[in-house]
């Protein structure tokens, strides 16, 4: 089970950092990712990470402006947003990916509820 929190209410230009929390030590054991889906859009993978963390990747819409971190010790993974925008207002999800390199996404863990994320202009 994944949980997702820490989202909210900023003003464009603000900083949010969300988390996500598995359950199970399997987490360790996949690339992770940031998925996230606006009103009436369907879901994107934002950011990716290889299991180890050594490696990520990113949307061209949050390149430069987001960082994913991941801790396997604790079964947990991040995703520090700055420089935010009205348009990265979103249902923000993190479950597994199936190719870091290409931003290809996977559903192998079902879907949380997320953490919405609101970016004010």
């Amino acid at each position: 089970q994944l949980v997702e929190s820490g989202g909210g209410l900023v003003q464009a230009g603000g900083s949010l950092r969300v988390s996500c929390a598995a359950s199970g030590s399997y987490f360790s054991m996949y690339p992770m990712g940031w998925y996230r889906q606006a009103p009436g859009m369907q879901r994107e993978l934002v950011a990716a990470i290889t299991t180890g963390g050594a490696n990520t990747n990113y949307a061209d819409s949050v390149k430069g402006r987001f960082t994913i971190s991941r801790d396997n010790a604790r079964n947990t993974m991040d995703l520090q947003m700055n420089s935010l925008k009205p348009d990265d207002t979103a249902v923000y999800y993190c479950n597994a990916v199936a190719d870091v390199g290409r931003l290809g996404g996977s559903s192998r863990f079902g879907w949380g509820q997320g953490t919405q994320v609101t970016v004010s202009s």
